[in-house]
């Protein structure tokens, strides 16, 4: 009896601790939350190797323009719909005339050696690109030669302009140097300087080891902007896209820098690997040389339009590796126009239109003519086997309006043929579109010679008065009214077909938290976000998340 009451005084007070301790327990779970906390090293694959860490010279090569990305800060950064934001700079002004941009720079902001960061780095920056030996990508150089640097006080840097130019402020997104490690250097050494394998910079991570097989980055510890959860950043490097994704199945790499259409399959079958996806600042177009007879008409090039299925060409030739392009102004931009005419595929009405125009088949060979004119044309792209694919799937389109299109490929040279205007229709990409919306160099009458871009000689009165306003104005409401009135005459004279733009797929490992991707201005844009990516984390109490 006695024992039997042992037991259940014992039995009682167990069960009373495990209360206690479910009630504990219970009360420190909703009373706390997990957090990210700092540390950890994020390790990401890329195709490639470095060769210039240097923001002047990396325009050459995506390794380059990665890691610089991290290392490197401008005066200005781009957001996701394309805006200039502040960096380096924490506000600027402009004049009346819209020649001089004055920036005050943060006082804060230190050198990843250390040294303080003044507007003596920013004249010296300019001076270099200047230079008549500067070494790195010509275009990079164009618009700083008629630039004027001038160091107002240690955070005050002016810029004066030969003419408005509006454009002006996306282009001091660009990378400073540090005027007291590459002082004296000529422009000649620049891209054999030690400099380029050991840069210093302002950015969020400094680099700490660079071999042939890796390069290594650390959290700044000078940093003035938001500091990154991770402690480190990995960059392993392989010779193709194919290579990092057996890398990552080998547990090397937790990132893939870019997965490849052929790959997503195997990607998406990958437990534990998310995959992001946005669309790129290029398209695949047709341009069309408006010289031709066929082509005189803008309801001829309408009709065109109405005619391609171009989603169909995107899920089935593509595999949904692409978004349909209804503006030359990236849809994520803030002077992009939502309310823009679409051409959703509709071949009963490319038939009207014709026919209205007066293009008819008389005699029933299934080819339109019009005063003796056969509504024919070649079509002409490089032998990229998806794009091959392309030009056959349009050409058979069209002749189901009465258009007969006669499908060429070239090995190479394409694009010299675009440059020399000898060309009827050629299906082509426009590549690493800039972030701002100017397109005078695109469309603008006086761009359609040899020199220029117009390549198809593109001239409408009212779109070059556009233009012209548009790289005048600073404003950018009046900007985003002057680029609406473009994209809606755009619409209106379809100076070439708009097909595309590729999609850009980017893997990374569950483990890793935080990752964001949005619109990019260039692949390296997938860092972004990266001071919100983290791998470790922490409980904290409730009331610590509120403070």
């Amino acid at each position: 009896m006695i024992r039997h009451i042992r037991w259940s005084a014992l039995i009682a007070v167990a069960g009373t601790l495990l209360v206690g301790a479910l009630l504990i327990y219970l009360a420190y779970t909703t009373t706390t939350v997990v957090v990210p906390t700092e540390g950890g090293t994020y390790v990401e694959g890329v195709a490639g190797s470095p060769t210039h860490l240097n923001p002047l010279l990396s325009g050459y090569n995506q390794v380059d323009a990665d890691l610089v990305s991290l290392i490197f800060s401008g005066l200005t950064d781009i957001n996701e719909r394309g805006e200039v934001v502040p960096d380096l700079a924490r506000k600027w002004d402009i004049s009346e005339d819209g020649l001089t941009y004055t920036f005050y720079l943060r006082p804060d902001v230190r050198w990843q050696d250390g040294e303080p960061f003044t507007a003596d780095d920013m004249v010296f920056t300019i001076e270099a690109l200047q230079d008549p030996d500067f070494q790195g990508p010509p275009e990079l150089a164009t618009l700083w030669q008629a630039v004027t640097a001038e160091k107002r006080s240690d955070h005050i840097v002016s810029f004066t302009l030969g003419e408005p130019f509006a454009p002006f402020l996306a282009y001091t997104t660009l990378g400073i140097l540090p005027k007291h490690i590459l002082e004296g250097v000529p422009a000649t050494e620049l891209p054999l300087h030690p400099f380029s394998a050991h840069p210093v910079g302002t950015g969020p991570f400094r680099l700490l080891e660079l071999t042939a097989e890796r390069a290594l980055l650390e959290a700044n510890p000078y940093y003035y902007g938001q500091k990154p959860y991770l402690d480190k950043v990995e960059f392993r490097f392989y010779r193709d896209y194919g290579e990092i994704f057996a890398a990552y199945q080998r547990g090397e790499v937790e990132g893939i820098s870019r997965v490849l259409p052929p790959d997503l399959d195997r990607v998406r079958q990958v437990e534990g690997l998310n995959l992001y996806s946005t669309w790129l600042p290029r398209y695949t177009l047709i341009f069309l040389n408006l010289e031709a007879p066929v082509f005189q008409e803008k309801e001829v090039r309408q009709a065109l339009l109405w005619a391609i299925d171009r989603q169909r060409i995107i899920d089935q030739i593509l595999d949904g590796q692409g978004r349909v392009v209804d503006s030359p102004i990236l849809p994520n931009s803030w002077a992009y126009d939502e309310d823009i005419p679409r051409y959703e595929y509709n071949p009963q009405r490319a038939k009207a239109l014709l026919e209205e125009a007066g293009w008819v088949d008389t005699n029933n060979d299934g080819v339109r003519e019009k005063e003796g004119v056969l509504l024919e044309f070649p079509l002409l792209t490089n032998d990229d086997p998806l794009r091959v694919r392309i030009i056959e799937e349009i050409a058979r389109e069209l002749a189901e309006v009465g258009v007969r299109v006669r499908t060429q490929t070239l090995g190479h040279g394409v694009s010299e043929l675009l440059q020399s205007r000898h060309f009827t229709a050629v299906l082509y990409g426009w590549g690493d579109l800039p972030p701002d919306p100017d397109l005078y160099e695109m469309w603008h009458s006086t761009q359609a010679t040899d020199e220029g871009q117009n390549y198809g000689g593109f001239a409408n009165r009212d779109v070059d008065e556009l233009l012209e306003q548009a790289r005048l104005i600073s404003d950018p409401a009046q900007r985003a009214e002057l680029y609406r009135r473009f994209q809606e005459i755009f619409a209106q004279e379809v100076p070439a077909l708009l097909l595309y733009y590729p999609i850009y797929n980017y893997a990374v490992s569950e483990r890793v938290k935080g990752v964001q991707l949005g619109p990019l201005s260039t692949p390296s844009d997938r860092f972004r976000t990266i001071a919100d990516w983290y791998v470790n984390t922490k409980r904290v109490m409730v009331s610590e998340t509120l403070q």
